[in-house]
């Protein structure tokens, strides 16, 4: 039996938070989490916005959902106001869900974007293990059930989890 070699290279990896993916599996969620991103608003506006989209649930359906995304840590009270008696929470995300897809044709404008680019990450991802190896390292040990899986895929997710959240400051 002949065996079967080929140079399989990394081209990407793909993140799979359990918390935000279990919470935002119901595309009703990340709806509401699209809304969320731009502006706060009550349970009372996102159902009226989802209305307004066709979509036809009870008040307290789309409460059920904005509370498993509140539990999620996905969205959180951006203020309370007093009205008729009562407070009315407003709700804004704390997270941005994107699912996109590359335009066909595209791939090798975005490899081409990423080889221009891989050297300064190469540098700052130099710059944060020589500078934070301690508290990375730290970090990696509570996160790994072994000693292969440590080495081999939680310090890649913590890196990339930082980065994203570099990335959002920037842009924020």
């Amino acid at each position: 039996m002949s065996e079967f070699t080929a140079d399989v290279q990394l081209t990407d990896i793909a993140v799979r938070d359990t918390d935000v993916s279990d919470a935002v599996d119901e595309p009703f969620r990340a709806m509401i989490l699209d809304m969320l991103a731009d502006e706060s608003r009550t349970v009372s506006d996102i159902h009226a916005e989802l209305s307004r989209r066709g979509f036809d649930r009870t008040a307290n359906t789309v409460r059920h959902h904005v509370n498993e995304l509140r539990d999620a840590g996905l969205v959180e009270v951006a203020r309370l106001e007093e009205r008729r008696g009562g407070t009315q929470k407003y709700y804004r995300a704390t997270t941005i869900v994107l699912s996109y897809s590359i335009p066909d044709g595209r791939a090798d404008d975005v490899d081409a974007l990423a080889a221009t680019v891989a050297p300064a990450v190469a540098d700052l991802l130099d710059e944060l293990r020589t500078d934070h190896w301690d508290e990375l390292d730290a970090i990696v040990s509570e996160m790994a059930p072994c000693e292969h899986c440590r080495t081999q895929k939680y310090e890649t997710h913590l890196l990339l989890t930082i980065l994203r959240r570099a990335f959002v400051r920037a842009e924020t």
